[in-house]
């Protein structure tokens, strides 16, 4: 195919907290090789995405906006091509992040989703330990008290009353998993996988690193991280994704957080080749599947129009 024209979503600054520059980095080196490949893109913000009657049928970008997400979910019901699809961003909101990978068998942390304007007690006493995570259920996390440490059943009810004024209705409170942290990138469809300990470079979004502290560097099979990183991706139905995992003492790895398109910071020169490659390989998938699905209708009589 020689040209594809994209509409393309830049992520707006508040959700880029302390990430703003390195989220435009990648942005701006996908479209630049996209330009490179023959294709046409036209930027947006995400407000002009939700304001503008957008006409492009093929879509990418790092939207968070909920406005952004429900249109990028028409979109697809419409037959455009999506990545990382709307629906997907949607179920990497942390609530339903949860619920997808618990019910997925995917090695997660033991977690309820709990309602901010009750008592969460009895949610403490059957996760039990020293520390408890307390995760604004609704969305992802845009400011540090969003996900939020605690060391007590009367702190940790504290904290879930902070939320309700805040007017955050649900919230997932998960056991504190002792261990290694780790965080990885990866494009799904490629062979492209990142790993690295953020402690030990002092990469960090809000400093919640440090609860678990150094790294040991327990050892672990780095093959089965990607493996289980690859199903949460698939699961979530995501092709460009980042996360977080533990690694326990004796190896186990579980995923503590995973993301739509994170900003590849430690990886970017590398990653974004990948992420183009993906962008562009299922574009063209999806041209070719329409085309035959309106030559199949022409053959039938009946053909009406379009929609490319």
């Amino acid at each position: 195919m020689s040209n594809i024209h994209f509409a393309a979503i830049r992520r707006g600054n508040k959700f880029s907290p302390n990430h703003t520059g390195n989220d435009s980095a990648i942005f701006e080196l996908t479209m630049h090789r996209l330009y490179n490949k023959g294709c046409t893109v036209d930027i947006y913000t995400e407000s002009e995405f939700c304001e503008k009657d957008i006409q492009e049928k093929f879509i990418y970008g790092m939207a968070r906006d909920k406005c952004c997400v429900s249109k990028l979910q028409q979109c697809e019901d419409n037959g455009a091509f999506v990545i990382n699809s709307g629906y997907g961003i949607e179920k990497c909101f942390r609530a339903n992040m949860t619920i997808s990978l618990l019910n997925s068998n995917v090695p997660y942390p033991r977690s309820f989703l709990v309602n901010t304007g009750e008592d969460a007690t009895e949610a403490f006493n059957s996760l039990g330990g020293k520390i408890f995570w307390i995760k604004r259920g609704d969305f992802h996390a845009i400011h540090k008290e969003d996900v939020t440490p605690v060391h007590s059943i009367e702190e940790g009810n504290m904290i879930l009353k902070e939320f309700a004024v805040r007017n955050i209705k649900e919230a997932v409170i998960s056991e504190h998993l002792i261990g290694d942290l780790v965080k990885f990138y990866g494009v799904r469809g490629t062979d492209f996988f990142y790993w690295f300990y953020p402690f030990d470079i002092q990469h960090s979004k809000f400093g919640h690193e440090a609860i678990n502290g150094e790294a040991k560097h327990f050892p672990f099979d780095q093959h089965r991280l990607k493996e289980i990183s690859t199903k949460a991706a698939t699961v979530l139905d995501v092709y460009i994704y980042g996360g977080d995992a533990i690694i326990g003492a004796n190896g186990n790895i579980d995923i503590i957080d995973l993301n739509d398109w994170p900003s590849f910071a430690p990886c970017r020169d590398e990653a974004f080749v990948y992420i183009t490659e993906i962008i562009y390989k299922l574009a063209e998938e999806h041209s070719v599947r329409l085309a035959n699905e309106i030559n199949n209708s022409k053959k039938n009589g009946y053909y009406t129009k379009s929609i490319i």
